[in-house]
């Protein structure tokens, strides 16, 4: 699993071997039991993932009690915590895995002296984080102005691996749609193919 943290630190900064081992042998990997809740909504994060294997759902409960689900993290995706800048600020999200998972875990409290005895890794996370937000953009851009059938074939074309991994109400939560909704419109896509 570390081979594929290896890759992205050779894409996102210019590392030497040795630098690389460094890194890794301070990096803690955890591996977690499908319906594992790693952060509750209205808890304080304390922890940062990375997923190198599996799925996890990022979800909240609105007013109403219904769960809306606004992301799904997969393989060489980090789970980011962006509300650190204030403390002890409570999270708007849960996150849990939809699968058995392998994840890197960082320590928010430790994130200083990591990136301070790492100083590479500032610059790769800074990077990653840069083309998530960019990619995270577009893709909220095109999703306010989408149907919700365009919606969905955006999804087959960039997140294909989301469909038969997603439990199919979560999927439609997250494409702002109902179920039935989705049904159909999976329904008449497939017919029409």
């Amino acid at each position: 699993m570390k081979s594929i943290l290896f890759k992205l630190m050779t894409k996102f900064t210019a590392l030497t071997d040795e630098e690389q081992r460094a890194i890794a042998e301070d990096i803690l990997v955890e591996e977690y039991k499908k319906g594992t809740v790693l952060l509750r909504q209205g808890d304080v994060p304390t922890k940062c993932y990375f997923v190198l294997k599996g799925c996890v759902r990022q979800y909240s409960i609105d007013e109403a009690g219904k769960e809306v689900t606004s992301n799904f993290y997969t393989e060489e995706q980090g789970v980011s915590i962006f509300n650190r800048h204030q403390q002890n600020n409570p999270s708007a999200y849960t996150l849990t895995c939809l699968e058995d998972c392998v994840l890197v875990v960082g320590d928010l409290d430790a994130e200083k002296d990591m990136l301070h005895k790492h100083s590479q890794l500032e610059t790769m996370i800074r990077k990653m984080v840069e083309e998530t937000l960019g990619e995270v953009q577009d893709e909220w851009t095109s999703f306010i102005a989408s149907t919700p059938e365009e919606r969905y074939r955006a999804l087959l074309r960039k997140r294909p691996h989301l469909v038969s991994r997603v439990p199919q109400h979560q999927l439609a939560s997250y494409l702002g749609m109902t179920p039935e909704s989705l049904s159909r419109i999976k329904k008449r896509i497939h017919t029409n193919s």
